[in-house]
């Protein structure tokens, strides 16, 4: 787990381009304290900040070089693969001359320079694992990119008459020094609506972010990209397995992937909500593991947030070293600068992740296992149940749209909330199917709220092009569910968060539930399967006996902070601060915004937190960045 950053430019002079580099990398410098790297050449320069997980030698430093010394690869992530990957390419291949390659070093790094040097870019099929990586061909003077299936590990560029730049964190890109950057006002309505700007774009104008599955090569100042996987292409079916089959197939893929994330040369934890997915994780590491394995929870003083009894029962079956990190509102504002401060790229969701990677940091834990991924696979979420009701009332489509408008209307005034006002403007749509009401799902206001708080907006535009690629398949609805949660929700909002937050601490995060051979097999049950009665009644069943009943039965309650009593408590003059400075820029409208928080702050049932929170995130990141606007 590491930061990489690069620029080639054919405008600027060497001195120049390495002084860019040094900037960056000192910009990402939290990201990798073992050890810095750098590498110059005509017209390009690399960078690399370490963070030692595999192989702790300095011979795995980077830049990495090829023996013959034409390829120097930048490396960010893990190769969970590695050494069955390092076996076949220890071998010669006949068919093909391919000659033995001799590995200097026990390093992931080494692996995928040597896989990329063998079979190109279809290395990238062998791959399982998180990732972004640069190799520059010094002979050809070409650059190849490419990040990983799931989008964990984030690869952000800016290609302009400048030249090409990249770097694992925005901000450096940002800060860079090689011309000045401002705010993407087109994608503001955007962020309001779903806390996040979707991928390939970003908060900034022209920066863009690489697309998870994808690749980029860039040779004589022409770019291009290319996609080598999406979840979105097909959905196998499995329907000929029987259930316990089934069952039996995803427990050894699960426990397969656990089992991967467990390889590293420095101690490792796991993060335990008490929650199914953070606890079948746990349970698996416990059982593959013959140490105890580290466990993390937060608590909280206000008992309805805390989740610390639920992990306390997984800490006891599974007799982990167990860390309760108990919180104040007092303990979380003195957090507040420095998390806000940690954000890459702004959202809404990211604090708490903070808070968890700093005191897991702090017990000299460098990696830790996490249940992300769970629900966006297994169905956990509120959404499957919404978006399979719907389908079940496809019947609606026959009444004329003058009476659903009616009755969306009237049903809009006796609710007053959040979900009479999406009820509304879904029954205003011309056709109410899965296309239609995942965007809305998904949203944090409805268009009619949206446009009385941004000018000029039209944020639906990506989502609809995201959720129109998603296959529909009569059995699978909850598959295309879940590809639509994977490649929006989670990818823009929880990946990029984890990444950010845990990296600010030098903490990597792993994710067993994000194993590509696991989702590839997932999306191919049916519904009737995966979820005949209950959410994630697959992963239970698979789980077998794992798991005792109190957590398999217990209330889903998330990971997540009490927001709505401390932002009209603790941190109300600090939001009230930001969302008064927001209200004021010329793509806002003021009194829409100002209106927000009065109502937020007198109860009003239909305005919660998260419809406050990243507006003010998003002012602050602005302020502490000097983006101009």
């Amino acid at each position: 787990m590491c930061g990489i950053n690069g620029f080639i430019s054919k405008t600027f002079p060497n001195d120049k381009i390495e002084s860019v580099i040094k900037n960056m990398n000192g910009m990402i410098a939290h990201r990798g304290p073992d050890n810095e790297g750098l590498w110059k050449n005509e017209g390009i320069c690399l960078g690399h900040r370490r963070l030692s997980i595999i192989d702790l030698s300095i011979e795995s430093n980077q830049p990495f070089f090829s023996q013959d010394r034409r390829y120097v690869i930048i490396y960010n992530g893990e190769l969970y693969n590695y050494r069955e990957l390092k076996l076949d390419l220890q071998r010669s291949g006949h068919e093909k001359k391919e000659h033995p390659y001799f590995f200097k070093t026990a390093s992931d790094t080494e692996v995928i320079l040597a896989a990329f040097i063998r079979w190109g870019n279809k290395c990238l099929e062998l791959f399982n694992g998180m990732f972004a990586f640069a190799i520059y061909d010094t002979q050809e003077k070409k650059l190849f990119m490419a990040r990983d299936r799931m989008g964990v590990k984030p690869l952000y560029y800016y290609f302009g008459e400048e030249g090409f730049i990249f770097s694992s964190e925005i901000r450096a890109i940002i800060h860079s020094g090689i011309k000045s950057f401002s705010l993407n006002k087109d994608l503001i309505g955007e962020y309001a609506l779903y806390q996040t700007v979707f991928a390939p774009n970003t908060i900034i104008k022209g920066i863009k972010i690489l697309m998870p599955g994808c690749y980029a090569e860039y040779y004589n100042d022409h770019a291009t990209l290319t996609s080598y996987y999406s979840p979105t292409k097909k959905f196998d079916d499995n329907e000929k397995l029987s259930y316990k089959e089934i069952c039996d197939k995803t427990n050894e893929l699960l426990t397969l992937s656990v089992q991967r994330r467990m390889i590293a040369d420095v101690p490792f934890g796991a993060f335990l909500s008490g929650g199914i997915d953070s606890s079948a994780v746990v349970g698996l590491m416990s059982k593959i593991s013959e140490k105890k394995i580290k466990t993390f929870t937060i608590s909280f003083d206000e008992s309805d947030f805390s989740e610390s009894k639920y992990a306390k029962i997984i800490a006891t079956k599974f007799n982990t070293e167990h860390h309760d990190i108990k919180l104040s509102p007092i303990d979380f504002l003195k957090e507040i600068p420095a998390a806000l401060s940690s954000i890459d790229h702004p959202g809404g969701d990211a604090i708490n992740t903070y808070i968890v990677s700093k005191a897991t940091k702090k017990e000299g834990v460098t990696v830790a296992l996490s249940g992300i991924g769970g629900d966006e696979l297994f169905a956990g979420y509120d959404v499957f149940k919404r978006m399979t009701e719907l389908q079940k009332k496809s019947w609606v489509n026959s009444m004329p749209l003058f009476f659903r408008k009616s009755a969306g209307y009237f049903i809009q005034k006796s609710k007053k909330s959040v979900a009479g006002n999406k009820i509304e403007e879904l029954l205003n749509q011309s056709a109410i199917n899965f296309k239609s009401a995942y965007p809305l799902n998904r949203s944090v206001f409805t268009q009619k709220e949206l446009n009385k708080l941004i000018n000029n907006t039209s944020p639906f535009k990506q989502i609809n092009a995201i959720v129109s690629e998603v296959p529909q398949i009569e059995k699978h609805l909850l598959s295309a569910v879940s590809v639509a949660e994977i490649t929006t929700y989670l990818q823009n909002v929880l990946l990029r968060d984890a990444d950010q937050m845990s990296m600010a601490m030098a903490l990597e995060i792993r994710e067993p539930f994000l194993d590509y051979q696991l989702i590839d097999f997932v999306l191919g049950i049916n519904d009737e399967k995966k979820y005949p009665h209950t959410p994630k009644k697959l992963l239970v069943d698979s789980l077998g006996d794992l798991l005792p009943s109190e957590i398999i039965n217990r209330k889903k309650m998330g990971f997540t902070l009490p927001w709505q009593i401390w932002l009209k408590k603790d941190l109300k003059s600090f939001c009230e601060k930001n969302i008064t400075e927001f209200s004021n820029y010329d793509f806002c409208n003021k009194d829409g915004i100002l209106s927000l928080w009065e109502k937020f702050l007198n109860n009003d049932e239909a305005i919660t937190w998260s419809r406050i929170w990243h507006l003010v995130v998003l002012n602050n990141w602005i302020k502490e960045n000097k983006i101009d606007c």
